[in-house]
This record gives C-alpha cells, structure tokens and sequence, in this order.
C-alpha cells in the first residue's frame, strides 16, 4: 500500500523503497527466518480520520525502524510486506533470535511511548506483536509458508486482544510454543518468567502461546493452571511452571496404597 508519508528512499518503506538485498530475489526458495507480525490496535476505528490513521503509520514504521536498530537487527536486511493496519516481517537467519525477545520488545515499546507523547489520542499507537519462526517460501507476489500462518493465527489470538485491551502499556506480545522453548526460556535477559501460557483457537487453528507485556508487566505471577478457556487474565499458567520442566504436564500425587 502506498504511503504518501513515506520516500522510496525511507527506511520505513520496505521491499517497495528499492532495497534489492531485502526484495524477493534475495530469498531462496525455502529459509527458516524468525517471524514479526505486529497490528495496530483499533487502526480502522471511525474516531481515526485518514490524516491519523497516516500519522499511525509512519508512527509505526519509525518506532519498527528505531526499534530494530538499537537492539541491532538490521532493518535494512529484514525483508517486510505492509498490511495496512501492521507489517509482516521476516528477519534474517544470521541474526540471532534471541534479540528479537531481549532487545527489540523494550525498544519499540520505549519507541511507540516517545510518539504517543506527540500526538493526539486519535493518533497513538497500541500493537499487538507475535513472534514465532519456520520455514518461508517466496514467489512472485510475497511469501507464504505454514509457519506465516500459525504468526498470524497468534497474532488474532483472543488472549492477545483481551491483554493489550485491559493493559496500560503499548505492547502485547505473544510468541509461539516453538518460540518459547527453544529460545525465550534459554535467555534471562528475554524475562522469561514474565510470559504467561494460553490456549490459541482461531479459525482451524489450535495451539499454545505465551504472551508478554513489555511496558507493563503482569501484576503478579499465578500459581493454578488454567482450565484453558482462553482467558488470560482469569487464570492462565505463569512461565515460572515451565521454565525449568518446559514440557511437564500436570501431576497428580500419588494416592495411599500406590494406585493413582
């Protein structure tokens, strides 16, 4: 989609700005790269006008640019397709993907804050933002690939929407099952412990995501498992439960005489 607010020669203007090393023809014909999808939150509401729904975007291509930058991942080199109201982005393999939980969450949060000081609340951005990786496939018109799917799946989670709708800050983050144990739990720096663990159910999707508040994090760890209804914040199971045992299921104690 074009963007008035934005030169070919913007950072923020992706695979459309004459970037042949982050187009298409620098993908082979499978990679597995780490994948961002971010969306604004309400972008399509009636209260924004063309003009705020304008300087949301810019907003959001700037503090993405900023974000990527200060925590070291090349933007330039990350190839990315604008959806409108978001962006779907697809991160090199030879930058690690830790970054992209430890470094990029607190910098583009820090970012979003500095814009929402500057302009009016028509104008201000919330995201939700899901992270996960796989194999992606190019073609002639963009990529595809199961792995996309499953992001975008996440990043419709009603979890994610109901924690960005009842939180104060600017991010809800949601990282897949995959994610999560081969690289959040493995890096402190990342606040594992923060994530709490839900069900996903969108459309024919089933699968288990662990969601984050950058800027503003939960309250307090819980201590019970969810009886996975879907609601975050009635009860879902803290990172604290799984760190150490990731994939361990619920135990029941022993009864007397040995029997279970």
């Amino acid at each position: 989609m074009f963007n008035p607010l934005l030169s070919t020669q913007d950072v923020g203007f992706g695979r459309y700005g004459g970037w042949p090393q982050a187009g298409l023809a620098t993908l082979p014909a499978s990679m597995h790269r780490t994948i961002i999808y971010v969306d604004v939150e309400g972008f399509a509401s009636p209260e924004r006008t063309n003009a705020d729904q304008n300087a949301v975007r810019a907003g959001l291509y700037h503090a993405l640019v900023e974000a990527f930058t200060s925590a070291g991942v090349p933007w330039r080199e990350c190839y990315h397709e604008d959806r409108g109201d978001g962006a779907l982005i697809l991160i090199p393999p030879e930058v690690p993907k830790h970054i992209l939980v430890t470094g990029v969450p607190g910098a583009l949060a820090a970012a979003l804050h500095d814009h929402n000081r500057t302009y009016h609340r028509q104008a201000r951005i919330r995201l939700r933002m899901a992270i996960h990786a796989g194999e992606v496939l190019p073609d002639e018109h963009g990529v595809a690939g199961a792995a996309i799917n499953l992001t975008a799946r996440l990043l419709d989670a009603k979890p994610l929407k109901r924690t960005l709708r009842r939180s104060a800050g600017t991010i809800a983050l949601i990282a897949s099952d995959w994610f999560f144990d081969e690289v959040i739990r493995h890096h402190p720096a990342g606040f594992p412990g923060s994530y709490r663990r839900v069900r996903v159910s969108v459309k024919r999707t089933k699968a288990v995501g662990w969601i984050r508040r950058p800027d503003v994090p939960f309250a307090q760890p819980v201590t019970r498992m969810t009886p996975h209804n879907g609601d975050l914040l009635t009860g879902a199971t803290p990172a604290s439960a799984y760190v150490s045992q990731p994939f361990a299921g619920r135990t029941r104690t022993p009864r007397r005489g040995g029997k279970r």
